[in-house]
């Protein structure tokens, strides 16, 4: 997946508060509070943290101690990746999603010997493929 525009959430100093993310990610604010409700049906919270490696505010949802979800904030939208191993690959690709989910799978490079699967949270579109690859990654032990 190509990258045009650059991480935003930056500044160590500013925490990405509600009004800062209605900022960054404008009309997908919406969006973003839908995929908020959905960590909180399936029982995940949310914690954000600057991260000096990165030199951005990221957002790690859990279940318990398990991450489960990674998001970031984009000028427009919310990126949520979650990373499986890459023995998982075959099993997300039988999953129940849209042609464009896993073909965007497919196209993106391996992080070590992780598979990492990004969606862009714009609209509610892509939340339910979303859902589905959030609670296959819950059911894994």
């Amino acid at each position: 997946m190509e990258q045009i525009n650059a991480i935003e959430l930056a500044d160590e100093r500013i925490y990405p508060d509600e009004v800062v993310l209605q900022r960054v990610l404008g009309d997908s604010f919406g969006a973003y509070s839908r995929l908020l409700d959905l960590f909180a049906e399936n029982e995940l919270t949310t914690e954000w943290r600057y991260y000096k490696d990165g030199k951005a505010w990221l957002g790690k949802v859990q279940r318990k101690k398990r991450t489960v979800v990674w998001m970031s904030a984009w000028k427009g939208f919310m990126k949520a990746t979650i990373y499986f191993p890459d023995r998982c690959a075959d099993s997300l690709l039988a999953l129940d999603l849209r042609p464009e989910t896993k073909e965007r799978m497919t196209s993106v490079k391996p992080v070590g010997k992780s598979l990492p699967c990004m969606f862009e949270v714009r609209n509610d579109e892509v939340l339910k493929d979303l859902e589905t690859v959030m609670r296959y990654k819950i059911s894994l032990k």
